[in-house]
């Protein structure tokens, strides 16, 4: 059985798009209008999508089953497998005791309230995004300042703010890994472009949360630290997106720009002590020895260690098979230009039909911990209109390229450095598991949703028909990708909702794909301090439960100016900056 999918199954696109839309509606009603929850709507959407996929685009029962179960696993694994290790490691921070020295160090810099808020909210909370993300760096960081004398409301509010610039690549890039395994392309390009478009807001952020504060005296006393934070951080966010990938941005830049800052502080302090509370007597601020905070650090510090060890292509190279064709026919008989064997990988030679050599296959020593998993029924039976296969199989690296297993490897030699007790290691673990099952069941079926929605052409669809702005949809990309965090409270979730409809509309608008799929990101990152799900988190933080309302009207507005901002910058890449974008590069 070969089934052909059909992206306009009403024979009028806007139709056809408006019934495509339905299950993300359906979406937004379970979370906003009848408030059940997530888990709960992701379930409800899953089964009015393979309604629609059955009885629209008559795509078989069988197929749209088994994409059920491609997305469910594309959701456990890796991105269930991530959140769980790095919420582990961090409950083994907490519940060591090294969080709460981690915390008196950073607290212990300066007294003034302005510079805190930028230590904590922005260079911590992008730390704690980039390691743990999905909420959890809000809720700490605004509970931080709390202790520090800042208002409740004040301070989430502040701390949903600070949160934008680093949602993008938290946690350990997983929104961008996601949502390019969802479309099939390589997951550097879009960290790059992401890194490239994020330089205004990243530089702008910590100068507008001291004007929130402060307003312009504010700013005129603290300029200079707040620059070296603004400028060290965003340096480093370019960077590492553009040269290390999606995995390390917000991590390094986070701890490169809390170490300028501190260093900085160290020779300059603001002439005006800037306080929301009463406090006048700073000498009792304790001091931490070096060897204190080196040690409380060291858990994060392995993750680093190990995420940069997970990246780099000789590590890949042991547990990749890698097929390499030869380009110059003068060393299609050259056995010299095969490698030689060695520890890390095995050399076989591929040859022609007269047997000649025409390149070679580099097999990893562990290439065995990488599984493809092929669903044979939808393996060769979907084409596009153009007769084109889709590819449906699903390939699970055990270790390598799994930032989850480098963050449990991580965690392990904490453990064993720090002699961490296994009665804590016991109560971390089952805190892990217990707090992250409900969430991960979500990702599960919104990843689910996504690939019932791809394999059947419903994304297309709607892709065909946002194709019909033109080039105003240069504009409305990021606004999709502000609109699905909203709603999610993740910009992985938004990415593995609109992700192929951002594809989609840029091929058919002959837009380098990449641009849109990383303004999905961008404007994601904005609609982070609206959602409910983070104000929802943010309050209980501080203590201000029932008080949502209040927090979402401080943010709403910023939101909204920022995500004008963010489509008009697209828009002008697209239009006058075609360059900067680089090509996608297919998996």
């Amino acid at each position: 059985m070969v089934w052909q999918q059909v992206y306009d199954p009403l024979s009028n696109i806007w139709l056809s798009a408006l019934i495509a839309f339905l299950p993300i509606a359906c979406f937004l009603a379970c979370l906003l209008i009848f408030k059940l929850k997530g888990y709960q709507a992701g379930f409800i959407t899953v089964v009015v999508a393979t309604l629609i996929a059955f009885y629209v685009y008559n795509m078989p029962f069988s197929l749209i089953g088994e994409s059920f179960v491609q997305g469910f696993a594309q959701g456990m694994w890796p991105i269930a497998w991530i959140i769980i290790a790095a919420i582990f490691l961090y409950k083994l921070s907490v519940k060591s005791g090294s969080f709460e020295v981690i915390k008196q160090s950073v607290m212990s810099i300066t007294p003034d309230h302005r510079i805190q808020v930028i230590l904590i909210g922005f260079c911590f909370g992008s730390f704690l995004e980039g390691a743990i993300g999905f909420g959890g760096p809000v809720a700490i960081t605004a509970a931080l300042l709390v202790g520090l004398g800042l208002r409740p409301l004040y301070a989430a509010g502040l701390c949903l703010i600070a949160n934008t610039a680093p949602v993008a690549f938290g946690a350990v890039g997983i929104p961008i890994i996601a949502m390019c395994n969802l479309v099939g392309i390589e997951q550097h390009a879009v960290a790059a472009m992401v890194g490239r478009m994020l330089v205004p807001l990243s530089l702008t952020i910590p100068f507008f949360i001291v004007f929130l504060m402060d307003g312009l005296k504010g700013v005129k006393e603290t300029f200079p630290a707040i620059l070296v934070a603004a400028l060290s951080f965003t340096a480093t966010q370019f960077y590492s997106s553009n040269y290390l990938g999606a995995e390390l941005p917000d991590i390094v830049s986070a701890i490169v720009s809390l170490a300028c800052t501190t260093l900085f502080l160290r020779v300059w302090q603001p002439k005006n002590i800037f306080r929301l509370d009463d406090e006048k007597n700073f000498s009792h601020t304790n001091t931490l020895s070096v060897g204190q905070i080196f040690k409380a650090w060291l858990p994060f510090i392995l993750l680093i260690t190990c995420v940069i060890i997970w990246t780099q292509p000789w590590f890949k190279a042991v547990f990749e098979i890698k097929k390499i064709l030869f380009e110059n026919a003068d060393l299609l008989n050259a056995a010299v230009a095969l490698p030689q064997d060695s520890f890390f990988f095995s050399i076989k030679p591929i040859t022609d039909e007269a047997g000649a050599i025409i390149g070679y296959h580099q097999i990893g020593a562990l290439n065995y911990t990488q599984v493809t998993m092929t669903f044979n029924a939808l393996t060769g039976t979907i084409l596009d209109p153009n007769g084109k296969p889709v590819k449906v199989d699903l390939t699970m690296n055990l270790i390598a390229l799994q930032a989850g297993t480098a963050i449990l490897i991580a965690a392990f030699l904490s453990i064993a450095f720090l002699r961490i007790k296994s009665n804590i290691v016991e109560d971390a673990l089952g805190d892990t598991l217990k707090e992250m099952a409900i969430p991960c069941i979500t990702i599960g079926l919104v990843v689910a949703f996504a690939f019932i929605s791809k394999n059947s052409g419903m994304s297309t669809t709607l892709g065909i028909a946002f194709a019909k702005t033109g080039d105003a949809f240069a504009f409305f990309s990021p606004v999709i990708g502000w609109l699905g965090v909203f709603i999610t409270g993740s910009d992985t979730s938004s990415n593995l909702l609109f992700g192929p409809l951002q594809q989609v509309t840029a091929q058919e608008l002959g837009v380098k794909e990449t641009l849109f799929l990383a303004a999905n990101s961008v404007g994601g990152v904005v609609g982070k301090m609206i959602s409910p799900q983070s104000i929802a988190i943010a309050c209980a933080a501080v203590g201000l439960v029932g008080k949502e309302s209040e927090l979402f009207r401080f943010t709403l507005k910023y939101s909204i100016a920022f995500i004008i901002l963010i489509g008009i910058w697209t828009a002008i890449i697209a239009m006058f900056l075609p360059a900067i974008i680089p090509a996608p590069i297919a998996l």
